[in-house]
């Protein structure tokens, strides 16, 4: 098993996801005459067990595994760039580790030893790593050759100091020639000089903790000056060729292009002799066919800026402050787009101000939030929780009910789409959801009985679970869109569901539900017969969408949207999964099916 750490310095926030997850696809379809099955591990030195209680506006999204573990949104760039499926127990937070030595203790295992955290802790890290890293992560369901460890936060943080120790540890473990760092930094631009003294300290203080970085990732606006990186090859004792600069691109799936360009491939198998692993030719046809296919895909949308070629969303949520908070749903609408041969244009939409008191309080807040919605070819309203916002969601709802614009709600959105019929069609003026109104007349969305009620840490409804479409919804568009399957799998996050109760008045109309869960008592697909896409679920498709291979609900949304539903609906009921409707270039490669990065 080889490892590759990405740390970093100065900043948090400065990219090691998107790098972590661009050097294993890079070595997983490319290589250097070697292709080899990636996986991947993400450390976060927060106290929290997971990430399922942390704000979204305060830590971005929560990513949701196969599992149901609720992990950090760079294990959702790892799963997407990689197309692998990862557990739970490859999100190691501070307290998930620290519970895990608490518990080992509380048993005895230490044999009356005083825990410390060296050795006690540090070796639980190393013997976590070395374990998940060995879990199949792909369809081969081969050992992992390569294990990418990105390190959150920065080196030189109080809370890093055990995982630093352990990754210390850890390089004179596996031996050498089998661990690389990568050590992400940031150079700044002063006037109009590259300053290259944060990217100095950066290294110091790596190097005060007993690691010494194989590659210098600098982050930069633009590419950096020859100067420059003598000047930090020089000051951090390093080659020019170990310097590489990761500057601004026109989207994240340039990153891969970009270090393959200066050579990381042949950095890495100089550092991990990458040619010991043993070498599979269909592994590398493979490889070589998807690194076409991604290089074709994203470099279209360089060529993609007349107004016709834009296809506008408006995501009206609550947590879009920090765009992170939603950043699979953003990732995967930038798939289903390129998929179409679009451009995404994302419009951010407070949902608190469509809702009517806003027009009171401030009207041109209020007018300009219409405006954007009006002016979309789609809306879409994602999960959430808690009441704030959710007026103005039900009347975005409406409004792309009644004007026949393609509309996609997600999990909350779903519920919410499912109050704005009960009230405006089906009669019934007080439907509600006990969420957001515990007394509410009629409860349209209730708890879910088994649902813990006080003990909130991983007890929603999570994982992958089976959705069936229902016998007569042939008709449906959704369902055409995943082709002849009659049962679907996909992730779920909620406490809530649609009342049993209230089904047969919701269904007298034209409101469809069809898809339940395989015991045929959740609601999990809703959609209207008589619109051109007006769809909710109750899963999170976003969760499952990859690069190459783009949500089934989100792509239908998508087509609907740019005005190609029907061309987009033939080329999944025949089985296509070839990217670029309307063709890129005029074409792209064949022979792609079945084809996994």
């Amino acid at each position: 098993m080889k490892y590759v750490l990405v740390s970093g310095g100065v900043i948090s926030g400065i990219g090691k996801g998107t790098i972590a997850s661009s050097t294993g696809l890079l070595l997983k379809t490319i290589g250097l005459k070697i292709i080899v099955h990636v996986s991947s591990i993400k450390i976060d030195p927060y106290m929290n067990i997971d990430a399922g209680l942390m704000n979204p506006l305060e830590h971005g999204e929560c990513f949701v595994l196969d599992d149901g573990g609720e992990v950090d949104l760079d294990l959702g760039n790892y799963e997407r760039y990689l197309n692998i499926t990862l557990t739970r127990d490859s999100n190691i937070t501070t307290g998930k580790i620290y519970q895990h030595v608490i518990e080992r203790e509380r048993k005895g295992d230490y044999l009356g030893k005083t825990v410390q955290v060296v050795p006690h802790l540090t070796d639980a890290v190393q013997d976590w790593i070395e374990r998940v890293a060995r879990i199949p992560a792909d369809d081969s369901k081969e050992t992992p050759d390569v294990c990418i460890i990105e390190l959150g936060g920065t080196v030189g943080d109080i809370e890093s100091a055990p995982f630093i120790e352990a990754m210390r540890q850890l390089k004179r473990r596996v031996g050498k020639g089998n661990f690389a760092q990568i050590h992400v930094s940031l150079v700044p631009v002063i006037g109009s000089e590259q300053k290259t003294k944060p990217t100095q300290q950066a290294i110091r203080d790596v190097g005060r903790a007993g690691l010494v970085p194989d590659l210098i990732a600098c982050r930069c606006d633009q590419a950096l000056e020859k100067s420059t990186t003598d000047k930090i090859a020089m000051f951090c004792q390093v080659e020019p060729e170990q310097v590489l600069a990761v500057h601004d691109v026109i989207t994240t799936y340039h990153v891969p292009l970009l270090l393959q360009s200066q050579g990381i491939i042949e950095a890495l198998d100089s550092i991990l002799n990458l040619a010991t692993i043993p070498r599979s030719q269909k592994l590398v046809d493979q490889g070589q066919r998807t690194w076409t296919q991604w290089k074709t895909l994203t470099q279209s949308q360089e060529r993609l800026s007349r107004d016709f070629d834009l296809v506008t969303i408006a995501l009206v949520g609550k947590y879009i402050s920090l765009h992170d908070s939603y950043l699979s749903v953003v990732k995967s609408l930038e798939h289903s787009a390129m998929r179409c041969s679009k451009k995404l244009n994302l419009v951010w939409v407070d949902s608190s101000e469509l809702e009517k008191d806003m027009e009171n309080k401030q009207q041109g807040v209020y007018h300009s939030a219409w405006k954007q919605v009006c002016d979309a070819d789609g809306i879409l309203v994602p999960g959430g929780f808690g009441q704030r916002g959710t007026e103005g969601m039900i009347r975005a709802a409406t409004y792309a009910r009644e004007n026949k614009v393609p509309f996609l709600g997600i999990c909350l959105g779903m519920q919410i789409a499912v109050i704005e019929y009960a009230r405006n069609v089906c009669g019934i003026p007080k439907a509600g959801s006990v969420e957001l109104n515990e007394r509410c007349e009629d409860p349209i969305v209730i708890f879910m009985p088994e649902i813990d009620k006080v003990n909130l840490g991983g007890t929603m409804r999570l994982g992958l679970r089976p959705t069936i479409f229902q016998e007569g919804t042939e008709w449906s568009r959704l369902r055409q869109m995943y082709g002849e399957k009659k049962e679907i799998n996909e992730r779920h996050r909620h406490r809530y569901e649609i009342n049993p109760d209230y089904i047969d008045r919701l269904s007298a109309n034209d409101l469809q539900f069809i898809g339940k869960d395989d015991k045929g008592e959740r609601m999990e697909i809703i959609e209207l017969k008589d619109h051109p896409w007006f769809v909710g679920v109750q899963f999170h498709p976003e969760y499952l969408s990859r690069v190459l291979r783009p949500s089934k609900p989100y792509l239908g949304f998508v087509a609907a949207a740019a005005g190609m539903l029907d061309k987009v609906t033939t080329d999944c009921m025949n089985g296509s999964n070839i990217n670029g409707v309307n063709g890129v270039n005029g074409h792209l490669a064949n022979g792609l099916e079945g084809v996994h990065i």
